[in-house]
């Protein structure tokens, strides 16, 4: 729910009421209207026909500048002067300091507790802080206390009725910000822009950075992968080396190996250089004749 979302709902039945009161009538319900709880807007209630005659009229014109001081005005201003001003009972003193916090919020965000105090005629930290506790329940304002640094932090506070004459100082605020605003905005669009050309730029860098990289991987790999297959494998030239069937040798053109074989016949080739082994021998033995 929007802060203070519920106050014209509040300020209904009195504006109902005000269609047709006059004088001491419409005196009775600015008393009435002021000191009602969850009443905080009272422009419209100014507007009244019936209100605005009280302005003219010498017993109950103070009640008028009241409903100003409600509308649109501060505590502070309310003591300057109170004879001007019917006197406050309990209610509207409390209401018309939480009002008087949201006019000053509407001026700084921070407000230290010596000006608060000094423009509300607090006489204690404690009531001050029970003050603007109060205010945050009611949705008036809000906000924390920082109690360290002795500071009431303004996070959004109610809008108030805009006294006659403000309304051209209001637009003039309004056209300094929005000119504030519009120039900041063509910064953060320009820097945007910037920064979203410089990542571009970035990006297509290391893009191509990645790519050199890969294909130097590549280029190492497929050297590493010829060199390991030139070892395992022997060229076109390299005779493979076999062995005959039969055969106790090794063919390998220049490289050959004799193995000892048994002599295929007597006078063979093979067997020139070789003593053939001799047959074992029994001596003949003689028989003795009878």
């Amino acid at each position: 729910m929007d802060l203070g979302s519920n106050f014209a709902a509040k300020s209904e039945p009195y504006l109902l009421m005000g269609k047709n009161m006059k004088g001491a009538a419409a005196a009775k319900l600015i008393q009435d209207a002021t000191s009602a709880p969850g009443v905080f807007v009272f422009g419209e209630l100014l507007e009244m026909q019936g209100i605005q005659d009280l302005a003219k009229n010498e017993q109950y014109h103070k009640s008028y500048a009241l409903l100003q001081v409600f509308a649109y005005r501060t505590y502070h201003d309310y003591l300057q002067n109170p004879a001007q001003f019917p006197p406050l009972n309990q209610a509207q003193t409390t209401k018309l300091k939480h009002l008087s916090i949201v006019s000053m919020a509407a001026e700084k965000r921070i407000l230290p507790y010596a000006q608060l105090m000094s423009a509300l005629d607090m006489p204690t930290v404690r009531e001050l802080e029970d003050l603007i506790i109060d205010a945050i329940y009611l949705d008036i304002l809000r906000g924390k206390l920082d109690q360290k640094e002795s500071q009431l932090e303004v996070e959004y506070t109610m809008g108030r009725d805009l006294e006659p004459g403000k309304v051209e100082a209001l637009l003039g605020a309004l056209k300094d910000w929005a000119s504030t605003t519009a120039a900041v905005l063509a910064t953060l669009d320009s820097q945007i822009s910037h920064i979203s050309s410089q990542t571009a730029t970035n990006k297509l860098i290391k893009d191509e950075y990645d790519a050199h990289v890969q294909q130097l991987i590549k280029e190492q790999s497929d050297k590493k992968e010829s060199s390991s297959g030139s070892s395992h494998y022997p060229s076109s030239t390299a005779q493979i080396r076999k062995p005959f069937a039969g055969q106790g040798q090794v063919m390998g053109g220049a490289d050959r190996m004799d193995v000892d074989e048994p002599e295929m016949q007597a006078g063979g080739s093979k067997g020139k250089n070789r003593k053939a082994p001799q047959a074992d021998t029994k001596p003949m033995r003689k028989r003795n004749r009878l």
